[in-house]
């Protein structure tokens, strides 16, 4: 084996060189109602497309949050964030403002988008993005129920 003058292999300073980069995942829940409505349409154009989620009363779920974060492990304690930290920022900044709410009345975020699972999980990367110290958004994954979901990786090009 070819030695380099630090005395290592060519294989171990080349791995020295590279990222080690982990991905991470924390899951959360949270309960919330909503009512899938765009006031653009007729009360008939409504139903038509959101069926019984178009309900004026609204319905609920238990949802499923994963959040997926990628970044180097840090050489002291072996972790990219501390999962009790990662917790706490979750529920700060989304859990606790979506938590036994009425998605289309009282989350600011969502005020005006209809509150599919799709739009949700967008607003979610979105008040995520950026705001976790140490690591970066790689991906979400909102589970609805336990036969639908969304996965988003953020904006393309992003």
């Amino acid at each position: 084996m070819e030695k380099t003058s630090s005395g290592r292999t060519a294989g171990a300073a080349a791995r020295d060189r590279r990222r080690t980069v982990v991905q991470i995942t924390k899951r959360v829940e949270f309960s919330a109602t909503h009512r899938l409505y765009n006031p653009d349409f007729s009360d008939e154009k409504n139903w038509e497309v959101f069926g019984i989620c178009n309900n004026p009363n609204g319905h609920g779920h238990n949802y499923t949050l994963d959040v997926t974060l990628r970044g180097e492990p840090d050489p002291a304690t072996g972790m990219i964030i501390d999962l009790k930290e990662l917790k706490e920022i979750l529920d700060e900044r989304l859990v606790d403002r979506v938590d036994h709410k009425n998605l289309n009345l009282d989350v600011d975020f969502l005020s005006d988008c209809v509150p599919t699972v799709e739009n949700l999980i967008i607003r979610f990367w979105e008040v995520l993005d950026g705001r976790i110290p140490g690591c970066d958004l790689d991906e979400l994954v909102l589970y609805e129920s336990r036969t639908n979901f969304a996965r988003y990786r953020g904006p393309e090009g992003g």
